[in-house]
Parts: structure tokens; C-alpha cells; sequence
């Protein structure tokens, strides 16, 4: 057919639906294929959604601020054939839409699965969302089921019934609600700046990682002088070769996808009724563009050398800071490791990147006086911080996994690493 549909794309690992921020293209324009044709919000990134043919704009079914699920419908695009068949695709999604809302799904089995926007609508509202019919896959309740109420008025009211063993269970399916707090006065000269964006992604998503994570910590100290001079006698020429940087961070990078082969229990995800270990070692970076965080993924890291992680943490980096991010380079990861130490940090606290089980703080590298062989001596000392998932892991596969990162590192040196 010449007329064809272009959908919501999965933008990344656990992702259901995302906002159209923002339409680049308008209907009448000519496009090719894979030209960046809208801008997307999802729960984890900003993304651009490509096209997936050439041709020309013919209709815009999705308005910006619309929140669609993945698989949905955002417009039409003519290949080169008749545009009659625009109206007739048109008008059978319509008929099939209302359909689905008129008959209720008999699969609910993702009712009480609900994104970060629809806890939010409801916490907002007081919008008890077991009386919410979904018209989402399997029952799931979109953000536009708890628009439509509050537009409509008509906000169930919550149950006046003794309390039962159903709604105590009701209860424990949803996040502690907090007391709805007032919100700050403003005070003459302060700035209001609106939420919006990847910082109202980036806020939802740590809100959802820490409601749904029992998070906990744990730290241990790395002599990596070694490592130090090591880097250093070789960072010079290595740039001149390879015309990128030879950063630590490689090195740690390599040191956690080493240890991760040897330890799987930390590269899980927590599956409700099952843990899911991961075969693949997919390692997420934080890579920071003024305001926003992004967080691209190094594939395969336990396969790569020091050089070819080292080359892929500069490519996502310069991708990060021009926009060049594809959805690719986001989904996947199993396992974050964090930079702090590039800020100064000596000690932190990290955030589970939501489903991941663990996240590792590379903390700033330190010369401290310590005592070898019964005598001081100034060493390279840096603290690797741990936050783990406390329903996957505990204290004992913790500190082996990260004796193990210690070892590695202590260990790397000009006889014992090779970056390529």
C-alpha cells in the first residue's frame, strides 16, 4: 500500500508509552527515510523518532502532548501511491478504537501495572485507580483513562466499606500516597522554573526507583596507584594514535564487566514473581548535557578491551552533547556504572536505574597517606559505592562482588593490562 503508518517505536527496556513532545515535520513535507520526524518523552529519555520511509507527511494523528502506547499510531506518510487509502486507514482505526472502548478487555492482567504519569494524575486527583476501567494492552490504565475522568468530573469517590482482605490488598498495590503537602511561597526576585522535559522524565523515573526499590548501600576502598601510573605513562600516546581520550573510567568500566560474568546475581532484574538474570553484559553510563542526564548503553562490554570501551564511552558522550542519541543506544543496559568522581566526589549514594538491580559509583581518585609494609606512603585510594536492589541481593554476593571489582583493579598494572 502507498499510504503508510508510522507507530510509537519501543524507545527502551520496560517501556510502554511516551509523550509527543514535539512534531518536526508538518503534513505536506518530504521526508526520507530515517529523517528524525518527531521528539518523544518517554519515562527514561527524549528521544527523536525516525521515519521509517520515504515519502511525504500526509496526516499527524498524534498531537503534541499526547501521551500514545508503543505501537500506536502517530501518522500517515505517502510512499508515492494513491492518498484515498488515508481516509480508509483513518477511519478503520477509529471504528477499531471505539470497539475496544466499548467492549472491556477480558485480559487484565496488566490493570495494576501502572507509569509514573498515571500515579501521579491519580496521587494529584485522589483518584482511586482500582474503580479506573483501562482501555490499555491487557487492561492497563493509560494517562489518557485518568485524563478523561478528571476532565469529565466524575472522580470516583474512594469506598466507604469496612475494610476487607481486598482493599487491605488494593492498598499494598499502590505507593504510600504522602500527605499532600502546600506547596512553597514565592518570595520576590525567586525564579520559577516550570518542570518540564527530560528533568520531568528524570524526576518521575527516580521517584518510581526509589517507591518500588528497597534500596541499600555499601562501599569499599581501591588502591588503584598502580592503575595511576600506568593510565598516565600511556594516555599521551594513546590519543595521539587513537584521537580520544584513555579515561579511569574505562578501566573501572572493564574491571565491573569482568566481575559481572563472575557474579550474574547482580546483572538481574526483579520480575515480580521471578528474578530474571541477564545473559548479556549491557553496561548503562550517566552522561550529563547542562540541564539533562542521559543514560546510553555500552553493549557488550565484557567483550570489549580497554580500548573499544573506552571508544564507545566517547562516542555515546559526543552523541549525548549534540543530540544524536537514538533509542538504540539507550536500551539494554543491565548494569550502571556512575562517574561521580569526575565531579570530585568521594562518596555517594546512587539511584537504581529503574528495573536494573545494582548501580556502582566510581568515586574521585585520592593521593591519601596510607600504611604498606608497616610505613606510610601516598597512594591513589578512590571508594566504589554500591546501592543494591534488597529484594534480589544481599550483604554477602555485595561485598564478594565487590572484593572481586577490588582485586581486578588492584591488579591492573603495565605487566598485567593490555588496552588493546
Amino acid at each position: 500500500m502507498a499510504i503508510e503508518k508510522i507507530k510509537m517505536p519501543q524507545l527502551g527496556e520496560s517501556v510502554t508509552e511516551g509523550t509527543v513532545s514535539s512534531w518536526l515535520v508538518q503534513v505536506g513535507d518530504e521526508v526520507n527515510k530515517y529523517d528524525p520526524i518527531a521528539e518523544v518523552l518517554t519515562d527514561k529519555v527524549n528521544a527523536e523518532v525516525p521515519s521509517s520511509y520515504s515519502g511525504t507527511i500526509k496526516e499527524l494523528v498524534a498531537k503534541e502532548g499526547d501521551t500514545i502506547e508503543v505501537g500506536e499510531l502517530m501518522c500517515y506518510i505517502d510512499t508515492g501511491g494513491e492518498a484515498e487509502a488515508v481516509e480508509e486507514e483513518r477511519q478503520l482505526v477509529s471504528e477499531k478504537t471505539e470497539q475496544e472502548e466499548a467492549k472491556p478487555a477480558t485480559d487484565q492482567s496488566m490493570k495494576k501495572r501502572y507509569s509514573p504519569a498515571v500515579l501521579r494524575l491519580a496521587q494529584e486527583h485522589d483518584i482511586n485507580l482500582e474503580q479506573v476501567t483501562g482501555t490499555g494492552k491487557s487492561g492497563r490504565i493509560t494517562r489518557k483513562d485518568v485524563e478523561k475522568i478528571i476532565a469529565s468530573g466524575k472522580i470516583p469517590a474512594p469506598s466507604k466499606e469496612q475494610p476487607d482482605s481486598k482493599a487491605e490488598e488494593q492498598v499494598s498495590q499502590q505507593p504510600a500516597k504522602p500527605s499532600a503537602a502546600p506547596k512553597p511561597d514565592t518570595y520576590p526576585g525567586d525564579v520559577e522554573i516550570p518542570v518540564t522535559g527530560v528533568r520531568k522524565a528524570i524526576a518521575q523515573n527516580m521517584v518510581r526507583s526509589t517507591q518500588e526499590i528497597p534500596h541499600a548501600w555499601m562501599t569499599v576502598e581501591v588502591d588503584v596507584t598502580d592503575l595511576v601510573t600506568y593510565r598516565n605513562a600511556i594516555k599521551d600516546d594513546f590519543k595521539a594514535k587513537e584521537g580520544y581520550g584513555l579515561t579511569f573510567f574505562a578501566f573501572f568500566v572493564k574491571a565491573v564487566a569482568q566481575a559481572l560474568k563472575e557474579f550474574p546475581q547482580l546483572n538481574s532484574t526483579w520480575a515480580e514473581d521471578k528474578i530474571i538474570q541477564r545473559k548479556e553484559v549491557n553496561i548503562s553510563i550517566a552522561v550529563a548535557k547542562e540541564q539533562e542526564l542521559f543514560v546510553p548503553v555500552i553493549h557488550h562490554a565484557d567483550d570489549k578491551s580497554i580500548k573499544g570501551i573506552a571508544k564507545q564511552i566517547h562516542e555515546l558522550a559526543v552523541k549525548a552533547r549534540t543530540g544524536k542519541l537514538t533509542a538504540d543506544d539507550m536500551k539494554g543496559g543491565t548494569f550502571t556504572v556512575n562517574n561521580t568522581g569526575s565531579f570530585g566526589s568521594i562518596h555517594s549514594m546512587g539511584v537504581i536505574n529503574y528495573p536494573q538491580a545494582a548501580i556502582l559509583q566510581v568515586e574521585s581518585i585520592v593521593k591519601r597517606p596510607m600504611i604498606v609494609n608497616n610505613m606510610f606512603a601516598a597512594r591513589d585510594m578512590v571508594n566504589l559505592s554500591l546501592s543494591l536492589d534488597h529484594r534480589i541481593l544481599d550483604g554477602l554476593i555485595c561485598g564478594q562482588f565487590l572484593a572481586r571489582v577490588k582485586a581486578i583493579l588492584e591488579q591492573m598494572n603495565a605487566q598485567t593490562v593490555n588496552v588493546y
